[in-house]
């Protein structure tokens, strides 16, 4: 993804025959779909950044870089599909995708979105895989910084040295691992499509001529979820999207199948910690300057591959992933 990619990219494009878009959910109406294009050499620069407030629902096919790519949004969210899980970052968090990463993704109409592109020999500090980033308002402000074309040499790289000193991951990240089994992909494929599809594992264990002891035990073993938590947690991914488009908790709930708002709001609170208007009132960006300071200035514990996080996938905290 990058932003750098202008309108001669951009085209409508078929859907799926199952109505999905390329990431494997649901398609907006009037979305436009892009290729990736090529970067322009960064030359002396560790580190190239660019901005663009989206005007239409955008996504783009999967693709690869070869350079690391930190992606971040202002105003709504991005939902990323890289291998076999799906991430969605919102306001006040990003997502660093490694140099060969394979990846599609998916933006809400008017987001404000923002990409840095670090080239590889330049950069000492890498996260070894997809990991969901704090955008501090220092780290932004460092890298809307960079995105400027008068800066010499000796203060674009005093500003480089700052970000690779700041960027830290998130402690919490939202994401969801996407089945690859044939017993349940078509399950998988149908609430990706439809996040609000109420049909219980009975009833699609006879739509599939399979045993549902059977549909559970596959769910389990290749998300390490089972069959409801996992539904739960796909929901709060589309639950952010529909919030930062604007809708209220009570629309929000309706669209995606819940009976009652508190429901939601429960499942929610389950997945994330917290209810809908208390996780966007504790983004990055909506805290004090100061805690967003320290927090941005104390030590990464996940470069060179050691994450240190807590993937928010619906787990209880200190419940352990059963063994396949």
């Amino acid at each position: 993804m990058s932003s750098a990619e202008g309108p001669p990219s951009d085209r409508p494009r078929r859907e799926r025959p199952d109505g999905t878009g390329v990431g494997s959910w649901s398609r907006e109406p009037h979305t436009v779909i892009r290729r990736a294009s090529s970067v322009p050499p960064a030359g002396s620069s560790a580190i190239v950044a660019a901005s663009e407030i989206t005007t239409t629902p955008l996504e783009w096919e999967p693709h690869a870089h070869d350079h690391h790519e930190l992606v971040w949004v202002r105003g709504g969210t991005l939902t990323t599909r890289a291998g076999g899980r799906v991430f969605t970052v919102s306001t006040g968090y990003g997502l660093w995708l490694p140099a060969g990463t394979v990846h599609s993704g998916r933006l809400t109409i008017g987001v404000e979105f923002s990409d840095a592109r670090f080239e590889p020999s330049r950069t000492p500090h890498v996260f070894a895989e997809p990991t969901t980033i704090v955008m501090t308002p220092l780290l932004e402000a460092l890298l809307d910084h960079l995105a400027r074309d008068d800066l010499d040499g000796a203060a674009r790289a005093r500003a480089e040295r700052v970000v690779f000193d700041v960027i830290a991951p998130a402690e919490h990240e939202l994401v969801l691992r996407v089945p690859g089994d044939a017993r349940i992909d078509p399950v998988a494929q149908a609430l990706l499509a439809d996040p609000a599809d109420q049909r219980s594992l009975e009833e699609w264990a006879a739509a599939l001529d399979v045993s549902e002891r059977t549909l559970a035990r596959a769910f389990r073993r290749s998300t390490g979820l089972s069959f409801t938590r996992w539904r739960q947690v796909l929901r709060v991914h589309e639950a952010l999207r529909l919030l930062a488009d604007g809708h209220g908790v009570h629309e929000t709930s309706r669209l995606l199948g819940y009976a009652q708002p508190s429901t939601f709001i429960a499942a929610f609170r389950r997945v994330l910690g917290t209810t809908p208007g208390l996780f966007h009132a504790a983004a990055p960006g909506a805290t004090a300057h100061g805690d967003d300071v320290a927090r941005a200035v104390r030590p990464s514990r996940a470069r060179s591959g050691d994450t240190g996080r807590e993937p928010v996938d619906g787990r209880a905290p200190g419940e352990r992933t059963r063994p396949s």
